[in-house]
């Protein structure tokens, strides 16, 4: 044995003996028959939201907070994301956002990426359904640059040739490895199945689109999609409201809308056919299982209950999907389920990869999770224990700077105003177990779940069968 194997096998037989010592020590201390109480739950310190609209329709909403020298923006731009992309260009938006900061009039991508590294910061942009945000943070010292390099980026981008060509280059490469994967393909069919022709069910790019895209044609989406009067600028940070606001006013005051704006996105059907589709991946020794139905926008009425009831049915680890399929059952080493809201809809989604032989088993164990959250209230301690897990989460998450900017853009984009950062904890402390108990019935209705499974026909159809007829689908 060499000198370094020896050491090592000396130094683990010493870790052992004192792990060994320090719980044959903690054996004998006396546990406490119960656990102390938690502690009340600290309420969110509302920010103070300056809110100001500049004369060309471009809202500004300043937070200033006394933390690090830095300063946090956010731009979201309402209507220029998945759902204004044309149903022959699904996806375009994506690579629209992700070219943003690769050159200007300007400014090439590398000078981009070395001013904002200069000013001790940097900047990106990304897509969702409802819009694009284009993001950049910097030393407080060094916002005025900031603000005008972010002015740059979501004003005047050149969508260079080389880049456009790049970009194409590595969304081809992405699209060919994601088509391999059974999780792409089961979302790609039930977003059809949840939201049928509508632009929500189409947001993952296809060869075609990918392949017509071109540099002209991005600059006049670009042109179409940026407009001031539909877009917000979130000013977080060590920065006063008024210095925040002239800052705004010097690099985005002059900015202009162009034509007529995008018409409003129409809301999707509220209900769909149940479908069961099984798409064929032949070989497989897992079986990708998904379901799902429409849900609610995000500004419904029922919107805190809906997280609440999503939370106890099948988000977190303590979820009742996640402990009955992982830890009871060991047919999976995940569960999930839940809603998620846009602008004008939502989701009610589901989904775990199982072995094979437990396919039919593990879809049994969801039609009877969703069917009690529909079928009985909640027991009082399970509510209190999501709730307390939810408050805390999201406390944690809206503590820094940036978090804070980015949540009230993207509470905006989908039609949520500036206060429902304070007012969601409050809210969720209300909710009842009759109303969670009434989302279940409605949304988590498993007779009104369309089913997607990917896997082996060989080796898991038969279990389909009780669940009623499937259409197969071939890769």
């Amino acid at each position: 044995m060499s000198p370094l194997n020896t050491t090592f096998r000396h130094g683990l037989t010493a870790t052992a003996a004192l792990v060994l010592t320090g719980a044959a020590h903690a054996a004998t201390v006396p546990l406490p028959a119960e656990l102390p109480p938690f502690g009340k739950d600290k309420p969110l310190a509302v920010p103070n939201i300056t809110q100001q609209t500049l004369p060309n329709g471009l809202q500004v909403w300043v937070v200033p907070r006394n933390g690090i020298p830095r300063v946090d923006f956010v731009l979201a731009v309402r209507g220029a994301g998945l759902g204004a992309d044309a149903s022959d260009a699904p996806g375009r938006a994506k690579l629209l956002a992700g070219l943003l900061s690769e050159g200007t009039a300007t400014r090439s991508s590398r000078q981009i990426a070395e001013a904002a590294q200069a000013m001790g910061g940097g900047v990106g942009a990304g897509a969702s359904n409802d819009g694009i945000t284009v993001y950049g943070n910097a030393l407080a010292s060094h916002a005025q640059g900031m603000a005008q390099l972010l002015a740059d980026v979501a004003r005047r981008p050149a969508f260079p040739d080389n880049e456009v060509q790049l970009a194409k280059t590595n969304a081809l490469q992405g699209l060919k490895a994601s088509g391999t994967q059974p999780g792409f393909r089961a979302a790609k069919a039930l977003d059809g199945a949840i939201y049928g022709s509508h632009a929500y069910g189409r947001t993952q790019e296809t060869e075609a689109a990918i392949q017509a895209l071109s540099a002209d044609g991005l600059r006049a989406e670009h042109a179409r999609r940026f407009r001031p009067d539909r877009s917000l600028l979130v000013i977080t940070g060590r920065i006063d409201a008024a210095a925040a606001l002239k800052l705004a006013q010097a690099a985005f005051g002059d900015w202009q809308a162009k034509g007529e704006a995008l018409p409003e996105l129409a809301a999707p059907a509220a209900s769909a056919p149940v479908q069961r589709l099984l798409l064929e991946r032949p070989g497989s020794v897992q079986a990708t299982l998904r379901l799902g139905r429409p849900g609610m926008p995000a500004d419904h009425g029922d919107q805190v209950a809906l997280r609440l009831a999503s939370t106890v049915i099948g988000q977190g680890f303590s979820s009742r999907v996640n402990q009955n399929l992982r830890e009871e059952k060991g047919y999976t080493y995940g569960a999930r389920a839940g809603g998620v809201s846009w602008r004008v809809g939502g989701a009610i989604t589901g989904g775990a990869d199982v072995r094979n032989e437990v396919t039919g088993a593990a879809m049994t164990e969801y039609i009877k999770e969703y069917r009690r959250l529909g079928a009985e209230p909640v027991p009082e301690a399970e509510l209190a224990m999501n709730k307390r897990y939810m408050a805390g989460s999201y406390l944690v998450s809206t503590q820094l700077q940036g978090a804070v900017g980015r949540q009230l853009a993207s509470n905006w984009l989908v039609g949520l105003p500036a206060d429902f950062l304070g007012k969601f904890v409050p809210a969720l402390q209300k909710v009842t177990a009759a109303e969670v108990q009434a989302i279940g019935k409605k949304y988590f209705n498993p007779d009104e779940q369309s089913w997607v499974v990917v896997g082996d026909p060989a080796k898991i159809a038969d279990q389909l069968k009780a669940f009623g007829e499937f259409t197969t689908v071939k890769p």
